[in-house]
């Protein structure tokens, strides 16, 4: 297992401690650490690190918005030469928590008009899911 280092700079800090999205922002590094370590874990080698074991090169990274119950999260998800990298965290080609949908779901089985569904996850992860993305969790 693969231990994960989590740094903060001075600004970021700040963000978590005193500002209001703190929980979204510590999220989003620390999870962003974990894309990079299972990165390390899946290649067999670090960043530029030579290696008789190394497993494939890095490819650089795409940007992936998860939306989750705490907000919207940009992370930096690592590539690999062969395409053959996937994460742990999430399904290829997911865009929100599965939990979330789950719960947007259970409400509007529970009679919930879709308008106040929509109106409930704007205000919680600020910004709009279609009523489209309900049919994601299988």
């Amino acid at each position: 297992m693969t231990q994960i280092e989590v740094t903060f700079d001075e600004d970021t800090l700040r963000k978590v401690l005193l500002g209001d999205k703190g929980a979204e922002v510590l999220l989003e590094k620390v999870m962003n650490e974990v894309l990079q370590a299972e990165m390390t874990e899946h290649l067999g080698a670090e960043h530029g690190e030579q290696t008789d074991d190394r497993r494939g090169y890095r490819n650089g990274s795409y940007e992936r918005t998860l939306t989750t119950r705490i907000g919207s999260l940009k992370l930096e998800v690592p590539r690999d030469r062969d395409g053959t990298f996937q994460t742990k965290l999430f399904e290829r080609y997911q865009r929100s928590e599965k939990a979330l949908v789950t719960t947007l779901m259970q409400m509007v089985l529970q009679g919930v008009s879709t308008r106040r569904v929509k109106k409930t996850t704007t205000e919680l992860c600020g910004r709009e899911l279609a009523t489209g993305q309900f049919s994601e969790v299988g």
